[in-house]
């Protein structure tokens, strides 16, 4: 027999609880189904643990330029401080009671399991079948992607759950991808003293962000002491009881180190979800939604499924949308054209919108400014790490930003202003009459719009 409820959620991390949670405490009958922790990947292995590493390493690397500015500084890094900070403050040593408690205090129910759609509207788990009478909301994240290298499989591997789990810190270790994830494990790491190889196949870091993006993440990683190896291909991948040994395409020298991270980016499983009984294809790369995050009739999908980034800020921006649709109520579709992003480095490279190279793609005529952070009275008074820059894109023929870069020792905070511009489309003619704040970081993007050529 099925049990009939109001509400099916399938998968609790971010977005997830919180579409259950909102519309429990709407008063409907909701039943979320979780095989792991109520929260998902952020606050256990993603978002919170990895920048309370990141905060860390960044102290160690401010206490080493006290010489320049302040003094003298002897620094010993202590890496059982930041495992105990993860354990004790951000994860409680991965139990999810704290969350389990949160839904349950707003109405919701928790099933422990993995759910699967079995026809409209119709989710089984274990034993139970649950039929919902509003609808289905598909929130069940994404997984690390592990390439098939020869050999690697049978390796004991890290993912980065494994890096933020770790007790201990590797004396070396080689990080298989240079994208967001990669880089900022690489640089904490480092930072503490592990010996540290970035192998990235595409041509540069962060391979998805303007090229000069990439350069910087290179140069302040070569900085802290990391080997990076761009355009190369891993051939081989093997581990005995000294450690790992990877194989490049075209090189004769093994790599070799104690541990092995696996950071090639992560994917969504849309088979084991059963998406094929309600019409959608199981080998895609993404759910297909439309504005309102509906997929088909009864059925939504927010987070990382949806394939517009694997970013906590997305999920919970389209679980509003989701929580609107499903009680009825009036609100704007999904907008992606402004979404922002931020690698966490030291210093960080944020971004939103489109590349100069994405806009060019589209056809479009664009106009470019960029300028470093270091020649602006903050980034001068500053002095060391205050590597960075600005870069805009304009749309020339609108006369608006359709994208910026903001790296910088407030890379991430300066952003929200570009975030603004973008997604409201102010005329780059109305931005260069604004009252930009002295001496601040920011201040940077008015002599950027006066680069715009």
């Amino acid at each position: 027999m099925s049990e009939q409820v109001d509400v099916v959620v399938v998968g609790l991390g971010p977005g997830g609880e919180y579409v259950a949670g909102a519309l429990a405490e709407a008063g409907l009958d909701v039943v979320g189904i979780e095989a792991e922790l109520v929260g998902g990947e952020c606050p256990y292995w993603g978002c919170v643990p990895s920048k309370m590493m990141i905060r860390a390493g960044n102290l160690l690397a401010e206490a080493r330029r006290l010489s320049s500015l302040a003094g003298d500084a002897e620094v010993t890094a202590d890496w059982s401080r930041v495992a105990g900070r993860i354990r004790d403050e951000a994860t409680d040593d991965w139990n999810d009671q704290v969350a389990v408690d949160r839904l349950a205090a707003k109405g919701g129910r928790l099933v422990r399991g993995t759910g699967r759609l079995t026809g409209p509207r119709r989710v089984a788990v274990g034993q139970r079948t649950f039929e919902a009478r509003r609808g289905v909301v598909l929130a069940t994240g994404s997984r690390p992607r592990i390439p098939p290298i020869p050999g690697l499989a049978t390796t004991p591997y890290w993912t980065n759950r494994d890096a933020v789990a770790t007790k201990e810190l590797p004396t070396s270790m080689l990080v298989l991808g240079g994208g967001a994830i990669g880089v900022e494990l690489a640089q904490v790491f480092a930072r503490f003293g592990c010996a540290v190889t970035v192998i990235e196949g595409q041509e540069r870091l962060l391979s998805q962000e303007e090229p000069e993006a990439g350069e910087l993440a290179a140069k302040v990683l070569g900085a802290d002491g990391v080997s990076v190896l761009t355009a190369a291909r891993v051939r081989e991948v093997s581990h005995d009881a000294s450690g790992f040994t990877v194989r490049l395409e075209g090189a004769g020298e093994a790599l070799h180190a104690e541990r092995l991270l696996v950071a090639t980016g992560r994917r969504a499983e849309l088979a084991a979800l059963g998406v094929d009984t309600m019409g959608l294809d199981p080998a895609a790369a993404a759910v297909s939604t439309d504005g309102q995050l509906r997929a088909a009739p009864g059925l939504w999908a927010v987070g990382d499924i949806t394939g517009r980034g694997a970013f906590t800020h997305v999920s919970m921006y389209q679980a509003q949308i989701a929580v609107r649709a499903i009680l009825g109520q009036p609100g704007p579709d999904a907008d992606y054209r402004a979404l922002p992003r931020v690698t966490f480095t030291d210093p960080e490279i944020a971004a939103v919108g489109l590349t100069e190279q994405q806009a060019r793609d589209r056809g479009l005529r664009v106009r470019t400014g960029m300028v470093p952070i270091a020649s602006s009275t903050r980034g001068w008074i500053h002095g060391p790490g205050n590597d960075g820059f600005i870069k805009l894109v304009e749309d020339a023929d609108r006369g608006v930003l359709i994208g910026a870069t903001s790296t910088g020792p407030a890379g991430g905070e300066v952003l929200y202003g570009l975030n603004v511009a973008v997604q409201a489309e102010v005329p780059v003619e109305r931005l260069r009459h604004m009252i930009y704040t002295y001496p601040t970081f920011h201040r940077t993007v008015e002599a950027a719009l006066e680069a715009l050529r």
